[in-house]
């Protein structure tokens, strides 16, 4: 069976490491430190030698083959690290990767890492790394397992949190665990060791432009033009800028053009991840705007993107007032929106 997440902790603290590690999935900060908590143990038993392989479509497998057979240059053992995003090796990589967990070389721990991930992954060099060393999927947390995943990393970092604090943090993150992390490492800063309640949390991201960009746009595509409005003039009175807010405009207008171009809605709300109280939100936006609408908002967001960088002409709070508008009301999209 492959280990499962909170397996780590007791897999790494074996005495020898198994020689052999896939850790693969879409949730690239669990994955990510996953890596460098194998990393870090491997280190303490020795292996000081670090190899890395990047795989593509030009990659040669006799790379890995050669990388085991080879010598250590100081006598020490070694990491080799073959970084596989597709989580993929075709033919010839999953032939290479067979024939070494069939024979791992000594004093050597391979370590599988791969960005994508799903059951279709799994084929016979998946086996044969189950076999011999330890396969770690990595699943992207539900709706349901936020809360308690956030407790446990404040609480890593000696702050008690209250339960509506907590919630009201999943909410603000929306499933991004990235953004999850960075705001707990800045309330480690600023409150220590100690109590977060709601006014904390509150005080703590009132200034912070990633969450004046999730409540625009929250506003935006649930066609609240006059609140969004509101919110804009704020920011540009208060001497904001622009930039910051245009990431996840970005990000959210794209997932608006995937959602208005799906087959299936419902199977699309389980890819692009959107939980069930947002789902409403962006029923009422695809009712009102088609795939058509959403792209052009995207290249409306690009040119003032350029404006806001200096490649461009024109006053970029006016057009993002404009955007925003269009974005909640699509209807009106053709004299918000232009010749965009």
């Amino acid at each position: 069976m492959p280990a499962r997440l909170p397996d780590l902790p007791k897999l790494l603290a074996a005495v020898e490491l198994k020689p052999v590690w896939l850790i693969a999935g879409a949730e690239h900060l669990l994955a990510m430190e996953a890596a460098d908590r194998l990393r870090a143990r491997a280190r303490e038993l020795g292996y000081l030698e670090r190899e890395i392989h990047d795989v593509d479509a030009r990659f040669d497998w006799n790379e890995l083959a050669m990388a085991g057979a080879s010598m250590s240059l100081f006598a020490s053992k070694r990491l080799i690290e073959l970084r596989m995003p597709s989580g993929k090796p075709g033919k010839e990589g999953s032939a290479a990767i067979s024939a070494w967990c069939a024979n791992p070389p000594p004093d050597t721990l391979l370590l599988i890492s791969c960005q994508e991930w799903s059951k279709a992954h799994e084929g016979a060099w998946f086996n044969a790394v189950e076999k011999v060393g330890v396969a770690l999927p990595i699943w992207p947390l539900k709706r349901e397992e936020m809360p308690g995943w956030i407790a446990a990393r404040l609480k890593a970092r000696g702050i008690k949190a209250h339960p509506d604090a907590i919630e009201l943090l999943v909410e603000r993150v929306e499933g991004n665990l990235l953004a999850a992390a960075q705001e707990i490492d800045k309330l480690s800063l600023l409150i220590g060791e100690g109590v977060l309640n709601v006014e904390t949390l509150e005080a703590s991201v009132a200034d912070d432009a990633r969450f004046d960009a999730f409540r625009l746009t929250d506003a935006a595509i649930a066609g609240d033009a006059a609140r969004a409005l509101r919110m804009v003039a704020g920011l540009r009175a208060e001497g904001a800028e622009a930039i910051p807010l245009m990431g996840w405009l970005l990000n959210q207008l794209r997932v608006l053009y995937r959602l208005a171009s799906a087959a299936n809605l419902a199977q699309a709300f389980k890819t692009e991840r959107i939980w069930d109280a947002k789902q409403p939100l962006f029923k009422r936006a695809l009712k009102s705007g088609d795939a058509m609408h959403w792209q052009r908002c995207i290249v409306k967001l690009g040119h003032i993107d350029r404006m806001a960088k200096g490649r461009g002409d024109g006053d970029v709070w006016r057009e993002l007032e404009r955007l925003i508008a269009a974005i909640a009301m699509p209807r009106r999209a053709a004299s918000l929106l232009g010749d965009s």
